[in-house]
């Protein structure tokens, strides 16, 4: 066999200088925060931006629309405009948004048979009264989100405080703290509603109010077992023994470190409180007409289902949009809190 010799500096396999040997140790990267993290995870879900999306719209256009809709516009009828399909401008060619509906197997023009003015048109159409089906979406989306924000907040005051005191204290304190919560589940909320209306009458109040006295349990639960964990840690352990007051631990501390259950959960609850009030509001116990809410608008629209199906549609989609938004948004929030998903 022949050695081939190979044609490598003198100086190859000369050791590198220490402060070289030293930067290709280093990891290179940016230092983010525990915020920074959290955005950058978040925007890689997708659904998540996009439910994000949905949600800010949906706040803005029924809130901003306050000052043009109300409950007089709402509740004025106008019979010579009932049970007008959708006309949409620039639709003309779209049977179902063009004002034509089906009946008798043809598409007839609801508008012109109703003698109806060229420039008046109604985006979803209108119901029996002949008031404004969108103006009515609106407003009963802002309603929902009305009482999905008083959850919110129930969930955030009552439920977090009370879990963070329940876990802190721990004991004898912490098991009659729970052995009320165990009350407070056991009553079915349809049951508390049904009390409350022997007390108010059936409205946007006696929803509250339930809401009030049961949607928190759950949130405190999560709170007081995460608490029972984060007492015993180090930097809490420290801080006791420094003399600090139990409220400046659990508001320096724990309640930074409670911050991803408490979105998480709090983004749970809104849909189910959305669905809680739409649910009222079909069987009747809720609101009530005249005054408006997607539950009501599905109770009314069900009723016409069969001929004219649009009036139960627009609401029906509009909830299921909400609902699954707030859902997808809670996933992706829960993912992005969660240092595990970290790439």
């Amino acid at each position: 066999m022949v050695e081939e010799k190979l044609n490598l500096p003198a100086d190859a396999f000369e050791p590198l200088p220490k402060d070289e040997a030293q930067d290709n140790e280093n990891i290179a990267g940016p230092s983010l925060s525990f915020a920074q993290n959290v955005w950058i995870r978040f925007k890689q879900r997708k659904a998540a931006v996009i439910s994000a999306i949905i949600v800010i719209i949906m706040i803005v256009v029924s809130f901003g629309s306050t000052p043009f809709i109300n409950k007089s516009t709402l509740v004025k009828s106008h019979p010579q405009y009932a049970n007008l399909p959708a006309k949409v401008p620039g639709m003309s060619a779209v049977n179902g948004l063009n004002g034509k509906i089906k009946q008798n197997g043809k598409w007839v023009d609801a508008y012109a048979e109703n003698n109806v003015p060229k420039d008046k048109y109604f985006i979803a159409g209108t119901d029996y009264l002949g008031r404004s089906l969108g103006q009515r979406i609106i407003y009963g989306t802002k309603i929902s989100l009305i009482v999905a924000l008083v959850a919110a907040f129930f969930d955030l005051t009552i439920g977090v405080a009370y879990g963070i005191v329940s876990g802190w204290k721990g004991g004898g304190v912490d098991n009659v703290m729970q052995r009320i919560i165990e009350i407070i589940s056991s009553v079915p909320n349809l049951i508390i509603v049904v009390l409350m209306l022997v007390v108010l009458k059936p409205g946007i109040t006696s929803i509250i109010l339930a809401i009030a006295i049961s949607s928190w349990t759950t949130m405190a639960r999560q709170v007081r077992a995460e608490t029972l964990s984060l007492k015993n840690e180090e930097y809490v352990l420290a801080a006791r023994s420094l003399g600090e007051s139990s409220w400046k631990i659990a508001w320096k501390h724990l309640v930074p470190n409670l911050s991803s259950i408490i979105i998480i959960q709090t983004m749970y609850t809104i849909p189910t409180a959305i669905f809680f009030e739409a649910f009222l509001s079909f069987i009747g116990i809720g609101i009530s007409a005249p005054e408006t809410s997607l539950g009501v608008l599905l109770n009314e629209g069900q009723k016409n289902f069969q001929f004219l199906p649009y009036q139960m549609w627009y609401p029906a989609i509009v909830l299921c949009i909400l609902m699954i938004a707030f859902n997808l948004l809670g996933d992706g929030l829960r993912d992005a809190f969660d240092p595990r998903g970290q790439r």
